[in-house]
């Protein structure tokens, strides 16, 4: 593969497995600098040493706290160019039994999470001229989906602040766009799996099925197809896509 994205800094949260882990093996191969943020230090560092990286483009990070955030930026020895905000969670309940806490934490981590994130980077890229950011949200940003009504809020929310910066900087070098993967294999998938299992006569097996199933095209997404999108939105070539919320999923949403 051709080194497109040669002398770009990336920074990707929650990197440490699944499709963050993707997406950093990706921009990695296509020449990127990456930096791994997330809270799992282990899983980072078993993502760096796979790519060949540093330690000191492991980045430890609690993406929910303002000033870890602050701190983290700062402390960066180069710019970034490109910002990856896929760090988040989905935890499932009947709105009934949504209460504050499990709402405030979904708001928290899958939208929140972007502001601070993006706050703390915009400004270099500003300065700079130039620039990608790259929220991975979801097909709940733009459908309604049952018994996940905080993740679906939140990550409904992440694709209006996607859409309301990008307008922002319209007329810049700098580019904000989403991802909104279907359902993909990765362990929060399995983990989502196991939870219905717990609460239904359903198997594991059989809850992931349902839910490949509920992707158009009938099967699990990979955290590699959600990669190759992030990475074309990273390329000097997609530098006329801004504000789009791009489904990855097999089919329309």
């Amino acid at each position: 593969m051709s080194e497109t994205l040669a002398g770009r800094h990336a920074f990707v949260t929650g990197a440490g497995s699944g499709i963050g882990a993707a997406i950093a093996r990706e921009l990695a191969a296509r020449g990127a600098r990456v930096s791994l943020a997330g809270r799992r230090v282990a899983k980072l560092q078993e993502t760096a040493t796979a790519l060949g990286l540093m330690a000191g483009e492991i980045v430890p990070l609690d993406v929910t706290d303002a000033g870890a955030v602050t701190r983290a930026i700062a402390g960066l020895s180069i710019p970034i160019d490109i910002l990856v905000n896929n760090a988040g969670r989905a935890l499932s309940a009947p709105f009934a039994k949504t209460d504050p806490a499990l709402f405030d934490e979904m708001i928290g981590v899958n939208l929140r999470s972007v502001y601070l994130v993006t706050r703390a980077v915009l400004p270099q890229m500003q300065t700079r001229g130039t620039g990608r950011i790259i929220n991975v949200a979801s097909v709940a940003g733009l459908v309604g989906a049952a018994y996940v009504s905080a993740y679906t809020a939140a990550k409904h929310g992440v694709v209006g602040l996607t859409r309301a910066l990008a307008a922002e900087l319209a007329g810049t070098e700098i580019t904000v766009n989403a991802v909104c993967p279907g359902y993909t294999d990765t362990a929060m998938v399995d983990d989502g799996a196991a939870r219905v299992a717990e609460k239904t006569k359903l198997t594991a097996d059989e809850a992931r099925a349902r839910m490949a199933m509920s992707n158009p095209g009938g099967r699990l997404i990979t955290a590699d197809e959600v990669a190759h999108a992030v990475a074309w939105l990273a390329e000097p070539g997609a530098s006329a896509v801004n504000g789009q919320a791009i489904a990855v999923a097999g089919g329309a949403f």
